[in-house]
């Protein structure tokens, strides 16, 4: 298979994302059903599929950055929560620790005046309070104690809201870059399209048909995989044949390239890294000579394509929207590395 094509992607099965990739779903299917532009007359059909190609292979780029931002923006949610409750109980335990020292204090004044060292650890400001030399020689070692910890706990606590503001703002970058690479999909999948409907229809039907092959191909003798692990992820992927082709989607309903890779070492209880580029890194390399069942396949230079190799030359992979995922000999495209995770 000579050259690759492909689009890029659009919804994902995993909680309340699931609505906002629905929402970009439904931007790219619009943006797909635009009406054709109409080709330059002097250009040629193998002209026009090699524009295709190409933009389809950026749009793949783009939607492996897109997982990459979405990814990122997902750690820093959980991270930002993390911190928000961190600071929720330090809050608690400095409300109670003044409420404990209060109690004492009500009591001091009550019985004829209150020690310094309570005003000094009740004051709004203890830091500055115990700067006072002055008041250095009227506290006791116990209350001196209970004042330092108070004092931990309030800049303890200062800084994990440092550090939630900080997350808060990475956050807002990040959803902002998650954003703009959805943007680039969606741009070039749209020009994809209407170069695709400038096509003749003859030409048009024929690239298109090669979007609907996946048929299984002879794997008889195609040797063992290489852990029982890679097996149960290949039968995994093979369970996907057919699923359509959906950008920043990892399964079980849609995929993109590296969304079933993950997704079917996932059924074998393989955690892998969301984007093609860090899968690629997931596991021993090996040369494309010594691949077996099993054994993920990169392509590309900046390894922004994927697939799980089944066998007698064959890969299972998501390939591009409208083409489902489907068998395509291993070397449809340059290969970077043979990874065995």
């Amino acid at each position: 298979m000579g050259s690759h094509r492909r689009i890029a992607h659009s919804g994902r099965d995993l909680g309340t994302r699931a609505t906002v990739l629905t929402v970009a779903a439904a931007g790219a299917a619009a943006a797909l059903g635009a009406a054709p532009a109409g080709a330059a007359p002097q250009d040629k059909p193998a002209d026009t599929k090699a524009e295709v190609d190409r933009l389809y292979e950026q749009a793949e780029q783009a939607t492996e950055s897109f997982n990459k931002a979405d990814e990122r923006a997902d750690r820093l949610r959980e991270d930002l929560a993390r911190t928000q409750d961190e600071v929720a109980r330090g809050q608690e335990r400095i409300n109670r620790m003044r409420q404990a020292l209060g109690m004492v204090a009500g009591a001091q004044y009550r019985s004829g005046g209150l020690d310094p060292s309570l005003a000094l650890m009740l004051s709004s400001d203890p830091d500055g309070y115990l700067d006072r030399a002055s008041t250095m020689d009227r506290i006791s070692a116990r209350q001196a104690g209970e004042l330092s910890d108070l004092q931990d706990a309030q800049r303890q606590l200062a800084q994990q809201r440092a550090e939630a503001q900080r997350k808060l703002a990475e956050l807002e970058k990040s959803r902002k870059a998650v954003a703009q690479h959805k943007r680039t999909v969606e741009t070039k999948l749209a020009k994809a399209r209407r170069l695709l409907n400038s096509m003749a229809a003859p030409e048009r039907a024929a690239y298109e048909r090669a979007s609907r092959s996946g048929e299984r191909p002879d794997l008889a003798g195609a040797g063992p995989a290489s852990s029982s692990r890679a097996a149960a992820a290949l039968a995994a992927a093979q369970s996907a044949l057919g699923k359509p082709y959906i950008w920043g989607a990892n399964g079980p309903s849609g995929f993109d390239c590296s969304g079933l890779t993950q997704w079917s070492y996932a059924q074998a209880g393989v955690g892998l890294p969301r984007t093609s580029q860090a899968q690629r890194y997931a596991g021993q390399q090996v040369s494309l000579s010594q691949a077996r069942p099993g054994d993920l396949v990169t392509y590309r230079d900046d390894a922004s394509h994927i697939g799980i190799y089944a066998g007698n030359g064959q890969v299972i992979h998501a390939p591009y929207p409208g083409a489902p995922v489907r068998y395509d000999p291993v070397g449809m495209m340059p290969v970077s590395s043979v990874t065995r995770p």
